[in-house]
Order: C-alpha cells, then sequence, then structure tokens
C-alpha cells in the first residue's frame, strides 16, 4: 500500500501555517496550536455558526502514523519508505492538510457546512470531542 505523502520533506510547522492559512480564509477563528514537546499535537480553533462559536480541536496522531509507516517499511525493506518519529510528523500533517483542503472544496460549492465537517472534531464541555464521547458511550446515542 502507498501512503499518501510518504515522501514529503515538508517541515510540519509549515504544513500547519498552511493549514491555518486555508482555514482562516474560510473564517475560522481564533486558531490555537496545542505543543507535545516540540511537536505542534492539535490544532484548535472556533467556527461562527451565526448562533455561536464552537470550539473544534483537530489532533495529528503521530505515533499511530508512525506505527504504519514502520509496518510498511518491515513489509517492503527495499522501499524507500522512511519510518521515523519526524517523518511520521511530516506526513501526518501532510494527510491532515489534503484533507482539510478537500473538505473546504466542499464547503466551497455549498455541499456541507464547517460544522458537517467538523463535527468529531467539536470539543464539548470537559475537553472532549464529540467523537470521543460517543466512542465512550459504545457509539450509542441514547442515554
Amino acid at each position: 500500500m502507498a501512503i499518501l505523502n510518504y515522501t514529503t520533506t515538508v517541515d510540519p510547522f509549515k504544513t500547519v501555517s498552511e493549514i491555518e492559512k486555508i482555514l482562516v480564509s474560510h473564517k475560522a477563528k481564533s486558531i490555537m496550536k496545542n505543543y507535545d514537546g516540540e511537536s505542534i499535537s492539535a490544532l484548535s480553533f472556533l467556527i461562527d455558526t451565526g448562533f455561536q462559536q464552537i470550539p473544534i480541536r483537530l489532533p495529528v496522531k503521530t505515533e499511530q502514523c508512525l506505527k504504519v509507516l514502520q509496518r510498511e517499511k518491515k513489509n517492503s525493506p527495499r522501499s524507500k519508505i522512511k519510518a521515523t518519529r519526524e517523518q511520521a510528523e511530516r506526513v501526518a500533517w501532510r494527510i491532515l492538510k489534503d484533507w482539510i483542503q478537500a473538505q473546504m472544496a466542499l464547503l466551497d460549492i455549498e455541499m456541507v457546512t464547517m460544522q458537517e465537517i467538523f463535527l468529531p472534531y467539536i470539543e464539548i464541555p470537559g475537553g472532549q470531542t464529540i467523537y470521543q464521547k460517543l466512542e465512550q458511550q459504545q457509539f450509542l446515542l441514547e442515554g
């Protein structure tokens, strides 16, 4: 399996800057970076619905990306896959940027709203996202 952007050399800080520009051009507010040591682990921002501002937190799961790169490298030792934490961070951020660009294209043609795009990442009281809350409830919608 070819992993999207697995050969990227773009620094994560540059990619995050590109993501911020995309989000701002689509009216995101108050963008904040969350750090884990010297690495950016998530982007948080607000979207304005016209009724209220909704907090969004987009995580980047570098460790999961690293595991996939390591598995692919093991399965294809001759491949040019670079299975390092630094590369996993670059790859994860580039893929997130591509996903955001695709989602904003849907927004631009009015197929979706910002709320629809980022629904799983909406932060609810207590610091969890809607996805995390549903996962905790085993995706039962009642109760």
